[in-house]
């Protein structure tokens, strides 16, 4: 499919997403212990499933996207998951993009970060990434200027207590 034909189709398909309905279960404005997700109604006098005006909208193949363009991502790529780093390697950065499982850890988050950074490959979730921490370098700048306010104090100590000594020998 031809780029512009994909981007043509992307955009039909987000304006058909503005216009559909949330589809919502009979009666789970009513009553908590029912989700707000869709059920089909089945009941013999079920209103919702007679389409009566002023009931909800039930599903139907008319809300459905473009097929060529349905399941990929909103960049117009098809979305991999990727849980180690033989599944980056698989991945086509031409047309694909990939997904960081959410049951990676931190390490391993790490090296697949890394690998696709090499392999040029758009990670969709790669997290908050830390920047080098400042805040201790500060820390370590404040520990140094209190340890050298601290060795200049002792030095000035130590001066005084030599001067003492002096003062007390000379008598």
């Amino acid at each position: 499919m031809e780029q512009k034909e994909k981007k043509r189709l992307l955009k039909i398909r987000a304006r058909i997403s503005k216009k559909r309905p949330h589809f919502k279960r009979f009666e789970s404005w009513r009553f908590v212990r029912l989700r707000d997700m869709w059920k089909k109604p089945r009941g013999i006098d079920n209103k919702m499933r007679t389409e009566e005006k002023g009931w909800p909208k039930s599903v139907k193949i008319g809300y459905r996207g473009p097929a060529a363009v349905r399941g990929l991502h909103s960049s117009g790529m098809e979305e991999v998951m990727v849980w180690n780093v033989k599944d980056v390697a698989k991945v086509d950065p031409e047309t694909q993009v990939a997904r960081i499982g959410g049951t990676v850890g931190g390490k391993k988050k790490e090296t697949i970060l890394a690998k696709a950074e090499e392999l040029k490959i758009r990670i969709l979730n790669p997290g908050a990434m830390k920047p080098e921490d400042d805040f201790e370098d500060l820390d370590d700048e404040e520990k140094d200027e209190e340890s050298e306010e601290k060795e200049s104090e002792d030095e000035e100590s130590e001066e005084e207590k030599s001067e003492d000594e002096e003062e007390e020998d000379d008598e």
